[in-house]
């Protein structure tokens, strides 16, 4: 009669088959061929994308844009836009103070899209929780590392014209 543990040796096997030849498919050194592979096209990934931010930077607003007219956009509503021959995302808030407000829509910590929230004076970026101020773009809550790239407004003849940030020396 075959033992308890004999017994138990076949249940388990049946349970959990083990093939010999299939365990030579993976090595130790495939393995680590692969993972020197996967981290290698990271790297380079990586570097493509910092080479094109340092030698390609984003081009710079010149002039004044015409937006639209500012009875398009209701108090405590934004508007998107894009400028010409640019591809930068842009938004137009038009605070619950009568202001309006213009920046990258682009989160400065990963580049996710950011909105406004209605009626409480932040700029929500939901892919993880960062807050900005709607009236200076300043970092209220979460990873972003600096405030939204701002636009100037300028209000003139019921129209919403952008221009660039005019820039403060600090001397």
């Amino acid at each position: 009669m075959a033992s308890k543990e004999e017994n138990n040796k076949k249940k388990w096997k049946q349970d959990f088959p083990y093939h010999k030849q299939n365990s030579d498919l993976v090595n130790r050194r495939e393995f680590a061929k692969m993972l020197t592979f996967v981290s290698g096209g990271l790297t380079f990934g990586t570097g493509l994308v910092a080479a094109k931010a340092n030698l390609f930077p984003k081009k710079k607003v010149v002039g004044e844009h015409l937006i639209c007219a500012k009875s398009e956009v209701p108090i405590g509503g934004t508007r998107s836009f894009t400028l010409k021959d640019s591809d930068i995302p842009y938004i137009l808030v038009h605070l619950e103070n009568g202001t309006f407000r213009a920046y990258e829509q682009k989160c400065t910590h990963l580049s996710c899209s950011v909105y406004y929230e209605p009626g409480t004076g932040h700029i929500i970026c939901p892919c993880h929780k960062g807050v900005f101020d709607a009236n200076d773009g300043a970092v209220l809550a979460g990873p972003p590392p600096r405030k939204l790239p701002k636009l100037s407004v300028i209000e003139r003849d019921g129209s919403i014209y952008i221009a660039a940030e005019e820039e403060k020396s600090t001397i």
